[in-house]
């Protein structure tokens, strides 16, 4: 009899040191990190199930596929930098000064995490181009909107949100591939001043 309650009580200690379930969140943040570690090469459910420290059962109660996970990190990752970003920026009132941490923080993510450079250079993969097409389209309408905000005109606004897009991803681009020639922290202010500043000027 005690016996059998020593084993039911070390039994009840494994069940309530048990890890929570993990989410698909869980699955699709992981995947992202992985994106950005080593491109779409690097999701492979057995080396995420290893770095989530579960088992391939996890991630089939949550995706039928492969796939499907990458699917999930790409909706993943337009959610924390694209829609996160929006959110944060929105609370500003100046809408000059919104702009200008808009790009500050685009720039700055960018620079300190390889994830969209990556997603760049495998742009040609089917479900990778259809995230980031939908992703550049509400980037570009939201600066777009940002200098209708400022007074140009729709089509002006147009044209000036797809320049500043196009500023973002070229010092995103270098901030990889040749971050020498980019200023230092100590001038980055100065420099996203000026840059901003001829792209708001009317």
């Amino acid at each position: 009899m005690a016996q059998r309650q020593t084993k039911t009580a070390a039994a009840g200690g494994r069940k309530t040191s048990a890890k929570p379930r993990l989410s698909a969140q869980d699955w699709a943040d992981a995947a992202l990190a992985a994106i950005g570690e080593g491109g779409l090469a690097a999701v492979a459910v057995e080396p995420l199930a290893v770095r989530l420290g579960t088992t391939k059962g996890s991630f089939y109660w949550h995706f039928a596929n492969r796939d499907a996970l990458i699917e999930a990190a790409l909706a993943r990752w337009a959610e924390i930098n694209t829609e996160g970003i929006i959110s944060e920026v929105e609370a500003e009132p100046d809408i000059r000064e919104r702009v200008r941490l808009l790009f500050a923080e685009a720039i700055s993510s960018a620079s300190s995490d390889p994830l969209e450079v990556t997603l760049l250079a495998t742009a040609s993969h089917p479900k990778v181009e259809a995230a980031m097409r939908q992703v550049t389209e509400r980037r570009v309408a939201y600066v777009a909107g940002l200098f209708a905000d400022l007074g140009f005109p729709a089509a002006e606004a147009r044209r000036r949100g797809l320049l500043a897009y196009t500023v973002y991803l070229g010092h995103a681009q270098l901030g990889h591939a040749a971050p020498s020639v980019l200023p230092g922290e100590d001038e980055f202010g100065a420099y996203l001043d000026e840059a901003l500043d001829v792209l708001m000027r009317r």
